[in-house]
């Protein structure tokens, strides 16, 4: 029990004096604590309305987000004025924690005669706009069994856009020309753009190099055995990962993996928020950059 509390429970029999005495509290604490008492209480329940809001909120995201992307939707679809910090205190009071990052394991195998193609992002994985700058990677979605699907992903630097995906029950280059291919779709053109990609024997193949061509991309890859060089998109797989699996080591069937990863990357793209982005999700942030003007209005 609050020591103040007990104070005012005891007061009529022993008083006031005696009773911060034996408690170790001074009467000038006791009568400010008694005098806060009606805010006190007001900020009780504004703090278990807010908790609720903040429970809903992380449902929503699927139990992955955190106190800043739950700060910033309650700002942005509530319009309310509240501060990250309290969140994250009543998400500490709560018991509601977001998905934390785990150690990611590497799965790039080198091509054995793979062909070298120059670092034109140099670890600068930033563009001034849209469907300029991608970078490409291969992940594992292990399933029950010892099976396993790979998804291929194609993502553009400027938004963080996730232009598109292949996923298939194996690792041979048509999962990545696949992705590249289903990439054109929602821009229409990839021309003039790089792709960026590790040495991955899919991606240093001759049919990945004759579909950028086609595709008008120029081809950049990091430098071998360097996870670094290719960050931005290890840091999406292992995101993707630790969002949808939630702790568990795999999905039941495949049919559940394609489900769940359909999913979360669409939601990726339409509604997660990204802290690069100024916690918006990709397609808010493109529809802001097309529609923000890029010259100055001519003068009067």
């Amino acid at each position: 029990m609050n020591r103040f509390q007990c104070v005012a429970d005891l007061q009529r029999r022993h008083g006031v004096k005696r009773l911060c005495s034996i408690l170790g509290v001074s009467r000038s604490s006791f009568y400010y604590w008694r005098r806060t008492a009606t805010n006190r209480a007001a900020r009780q329940v504004a703090d278990i309305r807010l908790a609720a809001r903040v429970r809903a909120v992380h449902q929503e995201s699927d139990g992955t987000y955190g106190a800043p992307r739950i700060t910033a939707e309650l700002r942005e679809k509530n319009g309310e004025a509240v501060n990250h910090k309290r969140v994250a205190r009543i998400m500490r009071a709560s018991g509601i924690e977001g998905v934390r990052l785990r150690r990611r394991h590497r799965t790039t195998v080198p091509g054995p005669a793979a062909a070298k193609a120059p670092d034109l992002i140099g670890r600068d994985f930033t563009a001034d706009k849209p469907n300029t700058k991608y970078v490409g990677d291969i992940t594992y979605l292990p399933i029950e069994g010892g099976k396993f699907c790979c998804l291929a992903t194609v993502i553009d630097l400027a938004s963080r856009r996730l232009a598109n995906w292949a996923i298939a029950d194996h690792m041979r280059t048509d999962l990545v020309t696949d992705a590249l291919a289903a990439a054109v779709c929602p821009r229409g053109s990839l021309a003039g753009s790089i792709m960026h990609t590790d040495h991955g024997a899919q991606y240093t193949s001759r049919f990945f190099a004759e579909a950028c061509r086609s595709a008008g991309v120029r081809q950049s890859m990091s430098a071998v055995g360097s996870s670094a060089d290719n960050a931005l998109a290890e840091s999406f797989n292992a995101t993707f990962k630790r969002e949808t699996l939630q702790g568990r080591k795999n999905w039941p069937t495949e049919r559940e993996a394609r489900l769940d990863a359909f999913r979360w990357l669409h939601r990726s793209n339409t509604r997660r928020r990204h802290s690069r982005l100024g916690q918006r999700s990709p397609i808010v942030f493109e529809n802001i950059f097309h529609h923000t003007p890029t010259t100055l209005a001519k003068a009067a």
